[in-house]
This record gives C-alpha cells, sequence and structure tokens, in this order.
C-alpha cells in the first residue's frame, strides 16, 4: 500500500489522536469489502502536527462483499453491505476495541442495496434506504446490537427519462430536526419520500412525497436551520441532484392537528454546483453536508476532474486530476450563496467528512482509491492545502472520524 503524508507546520504543542475508520468495496477477484482504522495525530486546537501522519492500524472483513456506509454511535461502529456477492445484503454491529480494531457481534439480512442508514425514534430502530433493492426497510434495535425487522417499503415506480432512472433508487435517508420524519431521497423515481414516526411503535406512515423535477434524480439532503436549535418557522431541506447536478431548497411547513401533525414543502432556489464555472458534461453530483459550525455547505462533484493535485508519490511529478468539492453559505432565507470550488484530491469523490472542529475535511476519491485530508478556514469557509494523503485503499465508499 502506497503511503504518504503531506505535512504542514501549523502548530506544535501537546497532541491527541484521532481515528478514522474508511471502508472500500471488494478488490477485483476478492470476495470481501474492508473497513481500515487510521490514526491521525493531531496539535493543540485540532491541528495536524508538523510530525504527524497517517498510521494504519487495523483492517476488519466483517461486512460482507460491499460496505458502503459506516455509523459511529458510542463505540460501536454499524455497517451497511450492499450484498454485491450475496442474496442478500445485510446491516452489521461492530466493537470498536480500544486500539481501533472491530469486533463483529450482530448481523441482520436486508434487502439488496442498502447505502445509507438513520437511526430514529431516540435510536429505538434504524432505517435503511435500498438503492439496488428499490425500496425502504426498517429495524428495531435491541440492546444486545441486533436488529429485528420492523417494515418494508418496495417500489414499482415506471422507468424515468434517464437511462439510470430504470427503477425506483432509493438513495439516502435523513431525520427531520423534530425527530417526527423521516425524508428518502429517490433517484430513481425523482422524488423525495416523506414519512412519519410513530414514537410509541418506531412504524413508519407515508407522507405526501417532494416531486423533483423530471431527470434530476435527488441523491442526498439536509435539513439547516439558521436558529439553534432549529425552529420548525425557519427550518429548510437542501436536496442534492445527481442527474442535473444541482441543489434545490424547499421551505419547510409544519402543520399541526390532534395527534396528525404533517410535513410539506415549498421550493425556494435551484442553485448549480459550479458558480461561474461552466458546468462539465457528465459530471455527478454526490455528497451534501452541513459544517459542524452550521455556516456553511458543502458538496462533493464527480466526474468532471477540473482540477489538478500533487502526486502523492513524491518520486512522481505528474499531477493528478481531481473532481471537486462546492463550498455555500446558507442565508438567513434558506438560499444558497456560492463560496468556491476546491479539489477532490482524486477522481469520482463519492462521501466526505469533516471532524468536530470542521478545520479538516476528509475526502474519499472511489475511483482513485484514495483519501485526502484538506485543511479547511472554519471562518472563510474555504477548504486548502491537503495535509495528509492515504493511497491503494480501493473503491473508497465511505469515512468516519472517532474523536
Amino acid at each position: 500500500m502506497a503511503i504518504q503524508t503531506l505535512l504542514l507546520a501549523l502548530l506544535a504543542g501537546s497532541t491527541s489522536a484521532v481515528k478514522l475508520y474508511i471502508s472500500s468495496y471488494a478488490d477485483e477477484g476478492a470476495t470481501l469489502g474492508k473497513i481500515r482504522t487510521f490514526d491521525l495525530a493531531l496539535g493543540l486546537g485540532g491541528r495536524v502536527r508538523p510530525a504527524a501522519s497517517l498510521k494504519a492500524l487495523s483492517e476488519n472483513q466483517n461486512c460482507g462483499s460491499a460496505p458502503s456506509w459506516l455509523e459511529i454511535s458510542g463505540r460501536t461502529l454499524y455497517c451497511i453491505d450492499e450484498g454485491f456477492q450475496t442474496p442478500n445484503a445485510s446491516l452489521n454491529t461492530l466493537t470498536i476495541n480500544g486500539d481501533g480494531s472491530l469486533k463483529s457481534v450482530a448481523k441482520v439480512d436486508t434487502i439488496q442495496g442498502p447505502v445509507a442508514n438513520q437511526f430514529y425514534n431516540k435510536k429505538a430502530a434504524v432505517a435503511l434506504a435500498h438503492y439496488g433493492g428499490s425500496a425502504i426497510s426498517t429495524f428495531k434495535t435491541n440492546e444486545n446490537g441486533s436488529f429485528t425487522p420492523l417494515q418494508q417499503f418496495v417500489f414499482n415506480t415506471p422507468p424515468g427519462p434517464r437511462p439510470e432512472q430504470e427503477a425506483s433508487h432509493v438513495h439516502h435517508t435523513v431525520i427531520d430536526p423534530t425527530s417526527e420524519f423521516l425524508v428518502f431521497p429517490d433517484l430513481g423515481a425523482d422524488l423525495v419520500r416523506v414519512y412519519k414516526i410513530d414514537p410509541a411503535t418506531s412504524l413508519l406512515t407515508v407522507q405526501d412525497p417532494i416531486k423533483a423535477a423530471a431527470a434530476s434524480g435527488p441523491r442526498h439532503a439536509v435539513f439547516w436551520s439558521p436558529d439553534k436549535p432549529a425552529k420548525k418557522e425557519s427550518t429548510f431541506l437542501f436536496v442534492i441532484h445527481e442527474l442535473s447536478n444541482n441543489i434545490v431548497t424547499y421551505k419547510v411547513n409544519y402543520a399541526s392537528g390532534y395527534g396528525n401533525s404533517s410535513l410539506s414543502f415549498t421550493k425556494l432556489q435551484t442553485i448549480g454546483l459550479y458558480g461561474t464555472t461552466a458546468q462539465p458534461n457528465g459530471t455527478r453530483a454526490a455528497e451534501i453536508v452541513v459544517s459542524p459550525d452550521n455556516k456553511f455547505i458543502i458538496s462533493s462533484n464527480r466526474n468532471a476532474t477540473i482540477f489538478s493535485v500533487a502526486n502523492p508519490d513524491p518520486k512522481n511529478a505528474t499531477k493528478v486530476p481531481s473532481d471537486s468539492l462546492t463550498t455555500f453559505q446558507p442565508l438567513s432565507n434558506g438560499t444558497l450563496k456560492f463560496v468556491g470550488l476546491s479539489p477532490s484530491g482524486g477522481s469520482f469523490p463519492r462521501f466526505f467528512s469533516l471532524n468536530k472542529l470542521g478545520n479538516l475535511v476528509s475526502v474519499g476519491n472511489q475511483n482513485s482509491g484514495s483519501v485526502f485530508i484538506f485543511r479547511r478556514d472554519v471562518e472563510t469557509g474555504k477548504i486548502g492545502e491537503a495535509v495528509a494523503t492515504q493511497t491503494g485503499l480501493g473503491q473508497v465508499t465511505n469515512i468516519r472520524w472517532d474523536e
């Protein structure tokens, strides 16, 4: 495995270490994917030390052939396997040991193709979005880490206008700020599906969906409010669309009736992902994230290498083509203001995540098999130079910080 750490003399001082968990699909010819644990040494204030490095700690292969999504809660890591090489997919529970290694404690079979999960109802249950299985499934969580099936919603929608929309492809799930509703962007159906949570049973009840523009392909979503905690009257939903490569803002409208609260949505804005730069042909939007300080929205753009970055191999002077990240500033009225574009470090940044301070961004470049960690200015939101890289990871699908 090729490893190089690019070091910045930022701030010397007392140190702490955080761990990163990185998932990747099985390599060609292999039957199991991997969850890798890395240690990143940080200096005072969460800054990377001059002598810092990414250090590989362990590998785990207890999440099937296609680990697609990771979630950390306390000392437990949850991993979804899409099930590329098995009749069923699975939801897996692993214990995080003190040295960063993982131990499998529970597994439940699921419908094929889960790509995201969301715990809800005070973690009494979990919902899965099934891209490959055209479905939503829910499970009750048990104290021993196991799961009990609750519901399945399988969608038989007619084909959409794009080849990628031959069927329903539920791609994400996110809970609203009141914890009363779940939304599920469906790339294949051009819908954002909405469900109400029954707090007594954790069962979901279908609500009216958001109808996205034809051929737009809603992929992921985040709720946002300028107020902390969020207020119902100032809550917005940002939906990123993989096929039309834009973010649509919706005002969230809460209606209350006796035992019958509901959601509706008012469309406010559609904004492209490239600012004043012309949208490249073939680009594909991916992830959308709210910064830890709630001041910025960041998205990732795939299949359009508009940047080039230094090669992680110091012996190779050839620059590496790079896809991009986009930073926006959300305004109090829910509209987004373009801030800037920055490199992802490689090809197909399917997923990225920020540390708690928001001054570091880890980006997983799926087709490059790499993870780049970039410095980020929390005041301006601008993403700067790389402080660490890891290559040779295969098809990276997810990254989580354990701080």
